[in-house]
């Protein structure tokens, strides 16, 4: 236990794999799960699937944006990895904790599954409407959503101390806010990260670029994050230098 100590104190960045981050937390210790793990998506098969990330999610062959791990299993294996690290995280939930974790409409199925199987509730999905503007082709539907999986650690009380969010928050991506292949906008983590209990604190193991840390602080919330690339790291700590001091 004492090698967990030095995360009761919130608002901490660990730099390592996201399994050996969520073991040293302590069990019960925080209010909400809200994070957006990579999708090991982008493809119909799985040797689309395998490609850089870069080719997988942007348009062009150029990306200013780094590359990042984890986004190449296979299906089977994508659901084993899922289970892992969200079982860690039910650990170390507070019971009746909100769980909120993002997918694009190939994984939806298996992150419900993972979800249910490391022993949360299920409660439903919302939508990212990401608007018109995203990848458009002749005789196909646009593809301007991406999925929110919910639940709770257990029983969710019905007097939480949060409001009620739509069901569909539409929000688009602009350049300036981007700071990750598939970064999401902070205005859209502003109002996700509302599903955790007021004055609580929100882990994301998969912190990418930080925008979920960034939006739980100017929220008013605390947090625990981590995240597997160095680039990434020096993202975050620059991001989280620029807040306004009233905002920390």
């Amino acid at each position: 236990m004492a090698s967990k100590e030095r995360f009761l104190t919130s608002n901490k960045l660990y730099h390592g794999d996201c399994l050996k981050f969520l073991a040293e937390l302590p069990s019960d210790s925080v209010d909400a799960l809200i994070t957006d793990p990579p999708y090991s998506s982008g493809g119909l098969h799985i040797g689309s699937r395998q490609q850089s990330t870069a080719s997988k999610y942007m348009q062009g062959s150029h990306s200013k944006h780094a590359d990042f791990a984890g986004d190449h299993r296979d299906q089977r294996s994508h659901l084993a990895w899922s289970v892992l690290w969200l079982s860690e995280a039910y650990r170390a939930l507070k019971p009746g904790a909100a769980v909120c974790i993002f997918s694009d409409w190939r994984q939806l199925p298996i992150t419900t599954d993972a979800l249910q199987a490391a022993g949360f509730t299920w409660r439903g999905v919302a939508a990212w409407d990401k608007t018109e503007g995203v990848r458009p082709q002749l005789g196909r539907f646009r593809a301007q959503a991406e999925f929110m999986i919910w639940g709770s650690k257990g029983r969710m009380p019905l007097d939480r101390q949060a409001p009620v969010l739509p069901g569909v928050i539409r929000s688009p991506v602009r350049k300036a806010d981007k700071h990750h292949m598939t970064g999401k906008p902070t205005e859209l983590m502003r109002e996700v990260v509302k599903l955790c209990e007021r004055g609580g604190t929100i882990l994301d193991p998969f912190a990418g670029s930080g925008t979920t840390l960034i939006a739980a602080q100017l929220e008013g919330f605390n947090w625990l994050g981590s995240e597997m690339l160095e680039h990434n790291i020096q993202v975050i700590n620059q991001r989280l230098a620029t807040l306004e001091p009233q905002a920390a």
